[in-house]
């Protein structure tokens, strides 16, 4: 089975909102076209853990700007692909459904990393033919280190390298922060 691809938002995963302003999580702030953006440590961590188990793939509104300050500002790989979105709403569908249907096919198993799912984007997951995860983080802490464990077990699972294990999501059960 073809690696999966894991798909990254940046707001809400990575870039961190809402959280106590006394006691912020391990990171930093960086602006990004004059705009700041709490970029977690953490979350950058367990993404490059995460690399050696899925093909990495920007799925964010910053596009080609995720791969022009994430790399050098934690540590995460550079020339990463990223989607590009031209904003359509096709049928009532989330506005990143359709460039993720023409990036990754029906087919191929992939996890998607977001805080704001929406009904549509459980709808696609759970008719989707291809094994599908969706995993939704807290704006406030992103992605946690459960969720990159789990991630890493589904994934695992998908490509058999766990004995015995029945891959989790080859419909969609979201793992929950």
């Amino acid at each position: 089975m073809q690696i999966p691809i894991l798909l990254i938002d940046i707001d809400g995963v990575i870039s961190l909102f809402g959280f106590a302003p006394g006691t912020p999580p391990d990171g930093k702030f960086l602006l990004v076209d004059g705009i700041p953006h709490f970029l977690s440590a953490a979350v950058a961590g367990r993404l490059r853990g995460l690399a050696a188990h899925f093909d990495l793939v920007w799925c964010s509104g910053w596009e080609e700007k995720a791969d022009e300050y994430l790399p050098h500002a934690l540590g995460l790989p550079a020339g990463l692909p990223h989607l590009t979105f031209d904003g359509a709403d096709r049928d009532g569908r989330h506005w990143k459904l359709a460039a993720i249907d023409a990036h990754v096919g029906p087919h191929r198993p992939l996890a998607w990393i977001d805080d704001a799912f929406d009904a549509s984007c459980h709808r696609w997951a759970a008719e989707r033919p291809g094994p599908t995860q969706l995993v939704t983080t807290d704006p406030a802490v992103g992605l946690t280190a459960a969720q990159a464990a789990g991630l890493q077990r589904w994934a695992d699972a998908l490509s058999g390298s766990v004995k015995g294990a029945v891959p989790p999501g080859a419909g969609a059960e979201p793992l929950q922060p």
